[in-house]
């Protein structure tokens, strides 16, 4: 039987109901993304935000924001945060809120990255660009009062492909493994053939048709395959410590499941979690659903 989004969840798909699903191939990119940039009704406060630029992948500039909590700290933790949004949409400003919460919830350091998007910048841009902020965070960790070897890479949907992609990177290329990594409901697979995406093809937020639009932007058909792109395709041992969410009723579930066992199977420890009633991207309805707060202050916490 398929599962059913639980009742805050499907009166907040009840109130988009009335707007009809974009076809993504229709519409220009840049018109996408201005319709994502809504200012947030309220700003959760944390004790300073500041934004510093990098070089990136191919020594392109690079900007990050910063979250630091209220309360003083000799070295606290760090999150290096890779927005969702399909590797395509979205920015700094629109995963605002996850950042601030989790960073109060934590008591951590938060760097959001602001990775380049697809179609401009396909494959290998948003990965390369995450690697190289990793790099940063850690040489600069004294500087900014954190712990090197407490920093934790984490990101939601195609933000969670790339942290899982930095800690890939990171063991390949000999650099300090993160700490461990937090996987939100996590895009890794082009095929879009599992049980839940068809399941919740359409009616639950993203569809199907949007989520292969994403890919066929972030990787051009000419590309071979890479586990720099599909996680699911990496010899997957001696990688951090690794948290799994899915919700219930996202088409993404049965992927972000298969890699949590795919992990597991390597040796690696794993927790797996599939929050139930919930749809992809419920974290960032941290006003509307109350699964959306729980879920973070639960990471947050587990740094304390």
């Amino acid at each position: 039987m398929t599962a059913t989004p639980d009742a805050e969840t499907q009166r907040l798909l009840d109130a988009m109901s009335s707007q009809p699903t974009v076809d993504f191939s229709q519409v220009p990119v840049s018109a996408l993304r201005a319709a994502m940039a809504m200012p947030q009704a309220s700003v959760e406060a944390v004790g300073r935000v500041w934004e510093h630029s990098i070089r990136g992948g191919d020594q392109q500039p690079l900007r990050l924001r910063l979250y630091a909590p209220a309360e003083p700290a000799a070295q606290r933790p760090a999150i290096l945060y890779m927005h969702g949004g399909g590797f395509v949409l979205c920015d700094l400003d629109t995963h605002d809120n996850i950042c601030r919460a989790l960073c109060n919830a934590a008591g951590a350091l938060v760097v959001s990255v602001d990775y380049r998007l697809a179609p401009e910048q396909p494959f290998p841009a948003a990965p390369e660009d995450a690697y190289r902020a990793l790099l940063w965070l850690q040489a600069e960790a004294e500087t900014l009062g954190v712990d090197a070897a407490n920093i934790t890479v984490a990101g939601d949907s195609a933000g969670a492909n790339l942290a899982a992609v930095v800690s890939l990177m990171c063991r390949d290329r000999g650099s300090p493994l993160p700490a461990r990594q937090w996987l939100l409901y996590p895009a890794l697979d082009p095929a879009c053939n599992t049980g839940s995406m068809q399941d919740f093809a359409e009616g639950y937020l993203l569809t199907r048709e949007q989520m292969r639009w994403f890919w066929s932007q972030y990787l051009p058909s000419a590309q071979a395959p890479s586990a720099y792109a599909q996680p699911l395709l990496a010899s997957l041992d001696q990688l951090p410590p690794t948290t799994v969410i899915t919700a219930e009723c996202d088409p993404l579930r049965d992927e972000g499941q298969a890699f949590a066992e795919a992990l597991r199977a390597a040796g690696n420890i794993v927790s797996y979690r599939c929050e139930p009633g919930q749809i992809h991207g419920f974290c960032s309805y941290l006003q509307g659903l109350p699964a959306a707060r729980r879920v973070l202050e639960q990471l947050g916490r587990s740094l304390l």
